[in-house]
């Protein structure tokens, strides 16, 4: 595609006409028009180049455009390019044994969805019609997607436009020791006051008309919060306990994003539904899916499962799917995605956190880091307020301005920034990006005490 700036002002008018874009005030907004990507970074009509520290909505884990993933999709189109999902077709079987073959435990029938919302709204129908209970507990600091059951599940801001109180959804909070909602000091109280927290609120609703309690296994958009030591294994024991399904969303954490296939691995538990999408093959066709413990399976062995989708399972995506895995094996993307994360994000962004005094906290994983902005390390007042608006977000507003001057493209929510760039980044890239965030807090730091 030729790099113009008459070429990037028609996309960028036709994208305006037309265009209506989700989670956004239309007149308000101003997309970049992008003229292509390759790696870790991607570059507007002018040339400008940007570091890409978001893998565009946290799934290009090995970055953009890898030729392997490209010809494999080239090929299977070529092949054949659609089929209805009732068949049994090769790049889809082979997707489900390569994505089984790496889940956790007995999670080996696979139920292929167009993304990671469909994927929970499936996960939860299933808990529902095996348990026979209607509702679900889920955590506030949380997001599960866009669709109906997923978004009333979610726990953030975007639930509440859409949230009549009718979906069967209780939410409750999870451990988040920065600002413990249950006034712990140390990780071993959080962990155990927040069992208690969950082993009430239970009791409270009722054991019995509980299908599932749905967690992200480490949250992603909410705030990277890693759950300290024991507390998912105290939720699998809870719901051992009370016959209530464990569902663990790996959308944004699977496929190596933690430096492990699927975060769940970091903390010794086995879901009864998994849910993903993004990572699975980089976000280059669309698609996401449920991973399934053999008991539920055997629910809908005789009894016919009510749901599917045109496109569950599409050839395009399920063979960028193989082909994503077979490059993480063979470049060992997994493995690199630890080591950088051990060796050179989080000390990098812990000396960040040293010299600027915005920098509240950093917490992570393999490519799965958050800083927390505050205006007052004491007080841990953040930046902004939870949920701002225009007007009050324009301290972080200003740091991802900086970021932006500085040739990285920065993932922003409330009052954190987040660092996920590609699983694949480099040492060298991966010590540009610090270098530009080093400069963009300055930005924050002068409304921090």
């Amino acid at each position: 595609m030729a790099v113009s700036r008459a070429t990037g002002a028609a996309v960028k008018a036709a994208d305006r006409a037309h265009v209506f874009h989700s989670w956004s005030a239309q007149g308000l907004i101003d997309p970049l028009a992008v003229a292509g990507a390759k790696g870790s970074y991607f570059w507007d009509y002018d040339g400008r180049r940007y570091l890409d520290f978001t893998s565009g909505l946290v799934y290009t884990n090995i970055g953009y455009q890898h030729p392997k993933v490209v010809a494999a999709i080239q090929e299977q189109a070529a092949e054949l390019v659609t089929f209805a999902p009732a068949f049994a077709v090769e790049p889809r079987s082979e997707a489900a044994r390569l994505i089984a073959e790496r889940t956790p435990g007995d999670l080996d029938k696979i139920f292929f969805t167009n993304g990671g919302a469909e994927a929970v709204e499936n996960a939860v129908r299933m808990a529902r019609l095996h348990t026979g209970r209607p509702k679900v507990l889920a955590a506030y600091r949380s997001y599960h997607g866009g669709t109906h059951t997923a978004v009333n599940i979610t726990g953030d801001p975007r639930r509440w436009p859409s949230d009549t109180g009718t979906a069967g959804v209780v939410h409750f909070w999870t451990p988040f020791l920065y600002r413990s909602p249950f006034h712990a000091a140390t990780e071993a109280e959080e962990c155990a006051r927040a069992l208690k927290h969950l082993e009430d609120t239970i009791a409270f609703e009722g054991p019995g008309t509980i299908a599932a309690i749905v967690l992200e296994t480490i949250p992603g958009t909410a705030g990277i919060m890693v759950p300290p030591p024991g507390y998912l294994a105290g939720v699998r024991e809870l719901c051992d306990r009370h016959g209530i399904v464990f569902v663990l969303d790996e959308v944004m954490t699977g496929f190596g994003r933690t430096g492990k296939w699927f975060a769940a691995e970091h903390f010794g538990v086995v879901p009864d539904l998994l849910t993903f999408a993004k990572g699975v093959n980089s976000g280059y066709v669309p698609l996401g899916g449920v991973a399934i413990s053999a008991e539920i399976a055997a629910t809908f062995d005789r009894r016919p499962y009510p749901g599917g989708l045109t496109y569950s399972g599409h050839p395009l995506a399920c063979a960028a799917a193989v082909a994503t895995i077979r490059v993480m094996e063979e470049e060992g993307v997994v493995e690199h995605a630890a080591t950088i994360g051990e060796t050179v994000l989080g000390p990098g962004l812990r000396e960040l956190a040293e010299r600027h005094p915005s920098v509240g906290e950093v917490r992570g994983t393999g490519v799965f880091w958050a800083l927390e902005l505050v205006r007052n390390r004491e007080t841990r007042e953040p930046l902004v307020p939870y949920n701002p608006g225009p007007a009050d977000n324009v301290a972080m507003a200003g740091f991802a301005a900086g970021c932006k001057a500085n040739g990285l493209w920065p993932f922003v929510n409330m009052n954190r920034t987040h660092v996920v760039p590609p699983c694949t980044i480099s040492v060298s890239e991966a010590e540009e990006g610090l270098e530009a965030l080093d400069a963009a807090l300055s930005a924050a730091d002068a409304y921090a005490d």
